[in-house]
């Protein structure tokens, strides 16, 4: 086997990437194509779903291949990421089942890790027709998700014509998080019919909090009763999404 080159040129910035899809599954396939870096993967209870591009042009150098699977395993690889330093940039050269990781500053570091086999289906994107859909800024989602965690396990978002409402209500208290249509950290509103669901806290804090770090757009899409579909803007035209199972009644 050939030896192929990644390079991202913040190693900081990756391993934020990293954390967000950690959150979710403890491996999966890296699959590198032509034009990018994907990953698609449920976490095991199939409750949710991390679906993470990168473009190519995000890299510094990335690897001529019609299709090249990287199985790796999340909890060893952020032990790595732990000691990147500021302006450190990273490399994965994948060779012979290995991945050699340089973490490229004022020294070069280099870890060696095995690349598993990750088996697992091809996962289809969730076909949803979402009636609703608001693009706000990333900390002010984590913020009320942060609110409602303190008073509940699970958090309800409702749509209508004016406004997204984020609410939690348990015997500890009520948390209510309104954001108009005309609000200035509102990008975009399109309601086309209201909608409104129920989703665990337990997935949500995790996901919004972790990738709220390297995202500061995030769009938010929901139908009654239906997953929710949330989209964050990252670095170099670079998506992380996640979509979430809604509690029933």
């Amino acid at each position: 086997m050939s030896k192929h080159v990644i390079t991202y040129l913040d190693a900081k910035e990756f391993a934020y990437i990293v954390d967000a899809v950690s959150v979710l599954v403890e491996e999966a396939n890296f699959v590198v194509r032509s034009d990018g870096l994907y990953l698609r993967a449920l976490d095991p209870s199939r409750t949710a779903m991390v679906d993470l591009s990168i473009p190519k042009e995000a890299f510094d150098e990335f690897p001529e291949v019609e299709e090249l699977r990287v199985g790796v395993n999340f909890k060893d690889l952020k032990k790595i990421l732990r000691r990147v330093k500021k302006g450190d940039k990273i490399s994965m050269e994948v060779e012979e089942g290995r991945i050699r990781i340089k973490l490229v500053g004022k020294s070069v570091r280099s870890i060696t890790l095995p690349s598993i086999e990750v088996v697992g289906e091809e996962l289809p994107t969730p076909k949803v027709v979402y009636t609703a859909m608001v693009k706000t800024a990333s900390d002010v989602l984590a913020s009320a998700i942060k609110d409602a965690d303190a008073v509940a396990d699970e958090v309800k978002f409702e749509a209508n014509e004016e406004a997204l409402v984020i609410g939690a209500t348990s015997d500890k208290g009520e948390v209510e998080v309104r954001l108009d249509k005309n609000s200035e950290l509102v990008y975009e509103f399109d309601v086309k019919e209201p909608a409104s669901a129920r989703y665990s806290l337990e997935y949500l804090v995790d996901m919004v909090g972790r990738t709220s770090k390297i995202s500061d757009i995030v769009t938010i899409e929901l139908a009654t009763a239906k997953p929710l579909l949330l989209t964050f803007d990252i670095p170099a035209g670079g998506k992380i999404a996640y979509f979430l199972a809604p509690r029933v009644e």
